[in-house]
């Protein structure tokens, strides 16, 4: 994924609702959760679950209401994401792609993800955490120190 990937300082920043910040806050505990992580499968989820909180905060910032009051199916937070902030549209397609294989790590299966790929994804989740934060004028956190597969 490349991290590179900015946010428009342009952008206008915005009053944060208190529940989008308890958002960026679970996402941060998230976060140091998977650091703490033995399993890789258990790492890669706690790093995607966090960053989906990430997402799930910056969606509930900056979404408007539906005018319709007809009910359509259910979206998931990484289709949503791109709507409401598009230069984070990359890592929605990133994290929604990693779906599946955090679906399986949650299932127990024993191959489901490498150390390798659950390191990577901690990095990946800490880098779009900065960047939903940013996206919403939040001042970032300071980043974990991450392990290394050995």
């Amino acid at each position: 994924m490349n991290s590179v990937a900015q946010v428009r300082p342009d952008k206008p920043r915005c009053r944060v609702a208190p529940s989008a910040l308890a958002m960026l806050a679970a996402a941060r505990q998230g976060l140091a959760g998977a650091e703490d992580e033995r399993s890789a499968g258990g790492r890669y989820v706690a790093a995607h679950l966090a960053a989906l909180r990430a997402a799930a905060a910056v969606v509930a910032a900056r979404a408007e209401p539906a005018p319709s009051a007809r009910r359509k199916r259910p979206r998931s937070v990484w289709e949503l994401l791109p709507r409401v902030e598009p230069a984070l549209s990359e890592w929605a397609a990133f994290f929604a792609a990693g779906a599946g294989k955090r679906a399986a790590a949650e299932a127990g299966l024993p191959r489901a993800v490498s150390l390798r790929e659950a390191d990577d994804l901690l990095r990946d989740a800490e880098t779009f955490l900065s960047l939903a934060e940013s996206a919403l004028g939040v001042p970032g956190q300071t980043p974990l120190p991450l392990r290394t597969a050995g």
